[in-house]
């Protein structure tokens, strides 16, 4: 099998969907693997080294994405349409709920899509998702605490206070890795953190792991409401696999917060659970509703690409491995995580709950139950 390596094309992405180590185990079991110059590059992983691990360095993405499969980080956009073709595997993040023109080229190319949000092995953990969700979650408070500062157009408001001045709040809706992973980070500073959530067992599990030191309540439209008005911060790390995320903060809340908070939507990738939220770059992060900063970067890890690749492809790596060994077929009918992982396939979205979110009609093959 030849594996594919594209450079990624999105705005501020820098991340790689394969590092040298996995070259090397590649192409020792027989494989080829296809580099596209400079991919790596963001990462701080040079051509060299990708050649002296056995890889092939070609110099256009057409050459690296004519494999057999493509294993990337991002989902393809507009630019990369034209590479989608019937029987390739393709391996990466899509988030398709919220990007329904992919969805479409994927169906009509008749393309196998495994998206990594959706990898899920039968205890409900998404293995793929979680080292991104981890470095996001931290990522999110760093994030809030720059828009705060007053020459970001913030309420110049210090996350950790000082003796003798409260500390800043911090309202994280949802407490699933991202979510957990933001507390850490913003008890550490010393802010007032509260995790609003729907799962009173997460809710508990928070109580003990920060012995009192996050407050919790349980979600409902009014305690959203009053805690975000309250924020200096809201974090919103929702997620409902393969879904569009709900919108918990809707575009009334925003006149009650207080002038000069942040929003940060991690969620934004699955449409995010903000109403007024929609996608942002690193170049340009935020834009300001209601006096009200939202920060709506849709690759967050990709700022902190050397952590992120590595952290990436520890997860991803032995999927990729399986698919090159055993191919779409036996993968699927073997390795349950995998057929969750599966968004379309034989000109059908194979999700359900993609399928759902995007109102299109869902068949998982029969031949791979």
């Amino acid at each position: 099998m030849i594996i594919g390596i594209p450079k990624e094309v999105k705005e501020d992405e820098y991340r790689v969907a394969l590092v040298p180590a996995g070259a090397r185990q590649l192409t020792l079991a027989g494989h080829g693997v296809v580099v596209e110059r400079g991919a790596g590059l963001g990462s701080g992983i040079s051509d060299a080294e990708y050649e002296a691990e056995g890889a092939t360095i070609v110099d256009s993405a057409e050459e690296a994405w004519a494999s057999g499969i493509v294993a990337k980080v991002k989902e393809p956009i507009e630019p990369e349409y034209k590479f989608l073709r019937e029987g390739l595997i393709l391996y990466t993040f899509l988030h398709l709920a919220a990007v329904k023109s992919l969805a479409q080229k994927l169906i009509e190319s008749e393309t196998y899509a495994v998206g990594y949000e959706t990898y899920q092995d039968e205890t409900g953990a998404l293995l793929m998702l979680i080292p991104m969700s981890e470095v996001a979650g931290r990522m999110s408070v760093q994030a809030g605490a720059k828009y705060l500062e007053k020459e970001h157009g913030g309420r110049g408001a210090l996350l950790g206070g000082v003796p003798g001045v409260e500390p800043g709040k911090v309202v994280i809706l949802g407490g699933g890795v991202v979510g957990y992973n933001a507390a850490k980070i913003a008890v550490g500073l010393g802010a007032r953190t509260l995790v609003v959530d729907v799962s009173l067992p997460r809710l508990r599990y928070f109580d003990e792991i920060f012995m009192g030191r996050v407050e919790t309540l349980y979600s409902n439209p009014h305690t959203v409401f009053s805690s975000v008005s309250e924020a200096d911060l809201v974090i919103g790390s929702v997620l409902i696999a393969g879904a569009k995320a709900p919108w918990l903060v809707t575009r009334g809340m925003l006149k009650d917060m207080r002038p000069g908070s942040v929003i940060v939507d991690v969620s934004v990738d699955q449409g995010g659970c903000v109403e007024t939220s929609r996608p942002t770059s690193h170049s340009d992060p935020t834009f300001a509703i209601d006096s009200v900063t939202h920060y709506c970067v849709s690759n967050m890890p990709g700022a902190v690409p050397r952590t992120s690749t590595f952290a990436l492809t520890n997860a991803t790596f032995p999927g990729l491995m399986e698919l090159a060994e055993k191919g779409i077929a036996k993968t699927m009918k073997e390795n349950y995580a995998m057929r969750k992982g599966l968004n379309v396939a034989d000109g059908y979205i194979t999700h359900p709950m993609v399928a759902e979110s995007l109102e299109l009609p869902c068949k998982f093959p029969k031949r791979w139950s």
